[in-house]
């Protein structure tokens, strides 16, 4: 017997309001040493998604010296951005997936997290925006269209690098271009059956030999079981000459963006981790990557804390997996980072901004942010600091969600925002 998504909604919101529990959040659920409570398991995780709100007359909020802008709206789903040399702006549109529900909770959750987002079609193509005068006015026009859910942007020389939920492809690319000169050329398919977590995030080597692309897992936690797992919740490193690859690091549950460090070249990340253990486990994070290490995915999480719902265990697995460098706190949802430069002024110089798109599975939603992770030596150094608010209106509603983030070396934070379907540009007031 089949049954709609409105019949399991229906049918389970009792539920949904009734499994309802509240949790303290850990006072230290940031940095190296994340307070982890007792998993909290139950017959439906908390679900909820602040209703969306229009910004009116209002902005985003900024420390005092910095100025915010929209300089783009009326995107289809923006994601990731990417700077190019002459200052214009590429702006990855879309959206993707097609997972197939299996479970009553399934349909809720999808219904839940529906609420917050944008009703706007995927706009399955790049933009570019371009500040012809200077005067911080940008001009919108359509680089390249017909594509498929593109996230990973990043460009080598003269070639451009499009991640597709399907593969990567690349376009030929000369400075000041406002337009493709033509359709793609593939590089190499990537991992797109089922496809539950389809962001393919991407960057390139700090030598422009390899890109790095992430590919998350097809489940929250093997519920497809490990045949849909394989080749997924990687990090694949490859060659963008032949399209050879390889797994570079691997129990990466959703790694959604990339960043190479300024100084070291490491590559870091930012990760999605798993749900339905608690409004307080696991914490998602930032961590560097590196090759061939494995991060815990599916058979534990931060280091060696077992996920029980995992079968067959794997304790040679356990044993092995790497604890992340930096917790960013659990359901923040971290979907972009970047490297500052000291032109983002003294106190935000060093580390990395990270857009928070916000929680759907707790009662008290957190993220829906742009934060600011100071960094000394090249590690982490100190709790997060908030730099973008007011994404999140005390709680019930939500004007916006932060995804992607850039930053510009003349001292400017871009933020592409996937339900205002804008563009938003930070900057640093002294440098006017």
């Amino acid at each position: 017997m089949k049954f709609s998504s409105l019949y399991f909604i229906g049918t389970f919101s009792l539920l949904l309001g009734a499994s309802g529990q509240s949790f303290a959040v850990p006072e230290a659920q940031y940095g190296p040493n994340p307070e982890l409570p007792e998993p909290q398991r139950g017959l439906l995780p908390d679900m909820t998604v602040p209703e969306p709100a229009e910004w009116g007359d209002q902005l985003p909020t900024v420390p005092e010296g910095y100025t915010i802008t929209a300089i783009a709206t009326d995107l289809q789903i923006p994601r990731q951005t990417l700077l190019l040399p002459n200052g214009d702006i590429l702006v990855a549109e879309g959206s993707g997936g097609n997972a197939p529900q299996l479970k009553p909770k399934d349909y809720i959750a999808g219904y839940i997290k529906s609420q917050g987002s944008t009703s706007v079609k995927s706009g399955n193509r790049l933009s570019l925006l371009r500040d012809e005068n200077g005067d911080g006015n940008y001009e919108q026009s359509v680089f390249a269209e017909d594509l498929n859910a593109p996230y990973g942007l990043a460009l080598i020389d003269n070639d451009l690098y499009v991640a597709n939920q399907d593969a990567v492809v690349r376009f030929d690319y000369e400075e000041g271009q406002t337009e493709a000169s033509g359709p793609p050329e593939l590089v190499t398919p990537l991992p797109a059956e089922i496809n539950h977590h389809w962001t393919k995030a991407m960057t390139a080597s700090a030598d422009g030999r390899f890109l790095f692309v992430g590919i998350g897992s097809n489940s929250n936690i093997t519920e497809r079981g490990m045949a849909a797992e394989v080749n997924r919740a990687e990090v694949w490193q490859i060659d963008p000459e032949s399209g050879a690859h390889r797994p570079y690091a691997t129990g990466l549950r959703n790694p959604t963006d990339f960043a190479i460090h300024p100084d070291t070249e490491e590559l870091w990340a930012v990760v999605n981790e798993r749900d339905e253990l608690g409004p307080n486990l696991v914490p998602d994070y930032l961590t560097s990557v590196s090759q061939g290490s494995f991060y815990g995915w599916p058979y534990s999480y931060w280091g060696q804390h077992v996920d029980p719902r995992v079968r067959p265990q794997k304790p040679e697995k356990v044993e092995s997996a790497v604890v992340p460098d930096y917790s960013l706190g659990s359901h923040v949802a971290p979907l972009g980072v970047a490297f500052s430069t000291p032109a983002m002024g003294e106190n935000f110089g060093e580390g990395v901004f990270i857009g928070e798109h916000g929680s759907w599975n707790r009662s008290d939603p957190v993220g829906y942010k742009v934060v600011f992770v100071p960094f000394s030596d090249g590690e982490p150094d100190g709790d997060p600091i908030d730099f973008v608010t007011g994404f999140l209106d005390d709680e019930d509603s939500t004007r916006g969600r932060p995804v992607g983030v850039t930053v510009d070396p003349d001292g400017a934070l871009i933020i592409a925002d996937d339900m205002t379907n804008a563009i938003w540009r930070v900057t640093y007031d002294s440098n006017e």
